[in-house]
């Protein structure tokens, strides 16, 4: 959904991202998730007097990691702050972050429009392709988890402490739809370089929204208002549609829009205050005196570079060119890699590797959405999208085939065998069933000589009931429109 034409609006997004690691930012706890409350705790991520924090090489590596891929500018040198303020999830009242010396800074994120909300993706917004700037990426430890009750509130202190980026965007997004186009590329990315599972119900990747609404053509930006309680791409999409209507309509009222924090509520479809804003926080940042500067070293930066993934841009390139396949399937394939795999085995054996991806994104997915459980081996599928372009089967055979291939581990030319499924192409045959169909179908016969072309479908009905479905039929309709034109 866009804006309407007197109003801009301007987004920007600031996404909390769970780093994929063994153990926490600043210590030895398990980074574990679903574990029982309050199991994977220390003195460290306790924040009890006297405990030190060390740095995580590896959280740091896939920061790097993260931002090589989105072309980002690595830091010489990185450093760590606290950002102090008090909240029962925080044990130490402060939270070792990162403020003027983050370990990137710029980059962007492409707009991908296929990861649009379909009835957007046809659009000229999904098609513009554009690139949205980011501003930086720091590092920093997560907090704990809340969990309210009926008259009490209890804290799970598992997550506090896990290792934690934080991808800052400029504010280039304008519609609810790039939000969302915005979040499916980027946890793309994140998947391909395995730096996180982002896993937004899980709480492994979140996001805040900052949104505001200006009249078309207007330089400055309106008031920023602040959006919680975001889980999911839906959800943002969602909320972000509802507050700019909101602020549209407060703003032609004549009123003020208030510079405050609003919490999204999905099932009442609307944001609703949390606190308003009229200073600006005072966090008091300073260096944190327990942690030495982070030196991106040759060494450091290599060892990131190492695990440069193919991504998702550079990998529907080839699959398209080497494969054959759509824009849209090279999307679907590029954002699981497992099923990519699994594909690029089966096109690799077949002569149409374009029909390949068909039968996987269609009818495999449809049954059996897991390609590391399925029975079926992948070059089965370039054997049967060979069978169908070789006229050995039909359309209608090949699924009877499928279906049989997902009951028993036989290839698809030993299944065709046993059920006896081989397609007739032999043209004297048909021509003989072709001649039945015309002296059985006068009126058919008589309409499609009268220019109703649809009449064949009659006769082309009859010879395949004839032929038990067995008959080719691109081979019937040549035969049937030569005979009705002699």
């Amino acid at each position: 959904m866009s804006t309407p034409a007197k109003w801009d609006a301007v987004i920007g997004l600031e996404v909390h991202v769970q780093l994929r690691t063994q153990t926490k930012m600043f210590c030895g706890c398990a980074n574990q998730y679903g574990d029982a409350p309050n199991t994977h705790v220390c003195p460290v991520c306790l924040g009890l007097p006297g405990s030190l924090p060390v740095p995580n090489e590896e959280a740091i590596r896939k920061t790097i990691l993260t931002g090589l891929m989105l072309g980002c500018t690595i830091a010489p040198v990185a450093r760590f702050d606290r950002k102090n303020y008090f909240y029962p999830d925080m044990p130490k009242n402060y939270q070792i972050s990162q403020y003027d010396d983050p370990l990137c800074a710029g980059g962007n994120v492409p707009l991908d429009p296929f990861l649009f909300p379909k009835e957007l993706q046809e659009t000229e917004e999904a098609k513009a392709g554009r690139q949205i700037r980011l501003t930086r990426i720091h590092l920093e430890e997560d907090v704990a988890k809340s969990f309210h009750f009926e008259d009490r509130s209890g804290i799970d202190f598992n997550r506090a402490g896990t290792p934690l980026m934080e991808i800052v965007s400029e504010a280039d997004l304008r519609t609810p739809g790039e939000a969302f186009s915005f979040l499916g590329s980027l946890r793309q990315i994140l998947l391909a370089g395995n730096v996180s599972d982002a896993d937004m119900e899980k709480g492994q990747m979140r996001c805040d929204v900052n949104v505001s609404v200006r009249p078309v053509g207007q330089k400055e930006y309106g008031t920023k208002v602040e959006l919680k309680n975001l889980n999911s791409t839906s959800g943002v999409r969602r909320a972000l549609t509802y507050e700019i209507a909101r602020q549209i309509a407060v703003c032609e009222k004549g009123e003020a829009i208030a510079h405050e924090t609003r919490r999204w509520d999905d099932e009442a479809g609307a944001t609703f205050t949390m606190r308003t804003k009229e200073k600006a926080h005072d966090y008091r940042y300073f260096p944190d005196p327990d942690l030495l500067p982070v030196r991106t070293n040759q060494g450091l930066l290599e060892s990131a570079r190492s695990l440069l993934p193919e991504l998702p841009s550079a990998l529907q390139a080839r699959l398209m060119g080497n494969f054959g396949v759509t824009p849209y399937q090279a999307s679907v394939l590029g954002a699981d890699r497992i099923l990519c795999g699994y594909f690029e085995k089966a096109a690799a054996v077949a002569k149409n590797k374009a029909a390949v991806a068909n039968w996987i994104l269609n009818d495999f997915l449809s049954t059996q959405p897991d390609p590391t459980t399925t029975p079926i081996r992948p070059e089965f599928f370039g054997e049967l999208a060979d069978l169908v372009a070789e006229g050995g089967i039909n359309s209608a055979q090949a699924k009877k085939v499928f279906a049989e291939l997902m009951a028993n581990t036989a290839s698809p030319r030993e299944i065709v065998q046993k059920l006896g499924l081989a397609q007739i192409s032999d043209v004297s045959a048909l021509g003989v069933y072709c001649d039945e169909a015309i002296a059985a179908n006068p009126r058919s016969v008589e309409d499609y000589r009268a220019g109703k072309t649809n009449a064949i479908n009659a006769l082309k009905g009859f010879v395949m009931k004839k032929s038990q479905g067995k008959a080719n039929p691109v081979q019937v309709d040549e035969i049937l429109k030569a005979k009705l034109s002699a």
